[in-house]
């Protein structure tokens, strides 16, 4: 069996379709769920969500061990935390950071992310559907690695 993506949404993700939908729109993470698993296809998904930093390093831990890619959407943990970047540096696959709205067109305590220093990619603006982009752009990445491997 394939290993899984791990996708991985970080605080108040979990208020999607009722937080601020002039900016995030009225798409659930259910629904987004629903989409990663659809753009994934035979491989497996770990979908998971917390207002917790200290879960989302627990998550990325279990990446390094079981996942073949990280598709991660810290929310508001991306301008912040170090101990995020940190767990990240030790993963050896492909990492795609998502944002659901462009973070570059926002307030400027928005543009600077400390996961972007690892990202293999960061896809930001697209909205819910850039999600599953986020998961063919993982799978391409390691088509293309095992290639040249």
């Amino acid at each position: 069996m394939a290993k899984p993506i791990y996708v991985i949404n970080g605080p108040n993700l979990n208020r999607l379709g009722k937080r601020e939908p002039e900016i995030y729109g009225t798409t659930t993470l259910a629904e987004i769920e629903a989409f990663c698993r659809d753009a994934a296809g035979d491989t497996p998904i770990r979908f998971h969500q917390s207002n917790s930093e200290g879960q989302i390093i627990d998550w990325i831990h279990e990446a390094i061990d079981e996942g073949a890619g990280i598709v991660i959407n810290p929310a508001g943990l991306s301008f912040t935390s170090i101990a995020i970047l940190d767990a990240l540096k030790m993963f050896s696959g492909p990492i795609v950071e998502l944002h659901i709205s462009n973070i570059h067109k926002r307030e400027a305590h928005y543009h600077h992310s400390y996961v972007s220093k690892v990202a293999t990619a960061v896809i930001a603006g697209l909205g819910p559907r850039g999600y599953p982009v986020a998961v063919r752009a993982v799978l391409d990445l390691q088509a293309a690695a095992s290639k040249v491997s």
